[in-house]
């Protein structure tokens, strides 16, 4: 399945905001994952619905459509209340649900957008949580630098660790040349800078396996890419 099949089988559904297909960095062969965000997520539940347990034109074996899940839930709701009760804050009301995300497995991972926004205040008290320097922006959106990953790691983790807290443009996993593994660090690319300061702040010591990870916004002292 392409991209672009992938977009018409789901935009039947409502407005997608992104999608991507995984391959594999080697052979550029589909590893039967995917993603998509949808801008709305009773649009996302009716593609669940519609598309879980179904079999795509084409295919010859049903997909799977569910919620991914969270890896860092708890400790970003923790986040958002001491936000929320911040004095800084601008905005009135309750704060929105941090963006999650859905996951086909076998085929492919959706989500929807449920955007929380924060002032540039509060952000501030993000960055002061996580420990990081306000980042230049990468053009087309803002570069996260994550460490520590695990020799056997690929972009799928890093697609489904950052998904749920926004709109992820690209996810890149650093391999040595000679034995393909991961060196222990990759980056990641999201277009909302807001977004990309949860994330920071949610993930940033998060275990993942035996390692925890170090996740900051990438400096020109970050290792490159």
């Amino acid at each position: 399945m392409t991209q672009k099949e992938l977009e018409q089988l789901f935009s039947q559904y409502g407005r997608i905001i992104t999608s991507r297909i995984l391959v594999d960095q080697v052979t550029g062969v589909s590893r039967g994952v995917g993603f998509i965000r949808f801008d709305r997520r009773v649009e996302a539940e009716e593609a669940i619905k519609g598309l879980n347990c179904q079999k795509p034109p084409g295919a010859t074996e049903p997909i799977t459509v569910k919620f991914a899940n969270n890896p860092s839930q708890k400790t970003s709701q923790a986040l958002l209340s001491q936000l929320y009760q911040s004095p800084n804050r601008r905005y009135p009301g309750p704060l929105a649900q941090q963006a999650q995300r859905f996951r086909l497995d076998n085929l492919l991972n959706m989500a929807y957008g449920v955007k929380s926004r924060f002032s540039p205040m509060a952000i501030d008290g993000v960055t002061s949580l996580a420990g990081i320097n306000i980042p230049g922006h990468a053009g087309t959106g803002w570069c996260i630098f994550v460490y520590n990953l695990a020799p056997d790691a690929d972009e799928s983790i890093l697609w489904q660790m950052f998904g749920p807290f926004g709109a992820v443009t690209n996810v890149k996993v650093i391999r040595d040349f000679n034995t393909n593994k991961c060196k222990g660090f990759g980056f990641v690319t999201m277009t909302n800078y807001d977004e990309a300061a949860v994330a920071i702040a949610s993930l940033n010591g998060y275990r993942l396996g035996d390692r925890v990870l170090q996740v900051s916004f990438k400096t020109n002292k970050t290792h490159k890419a």
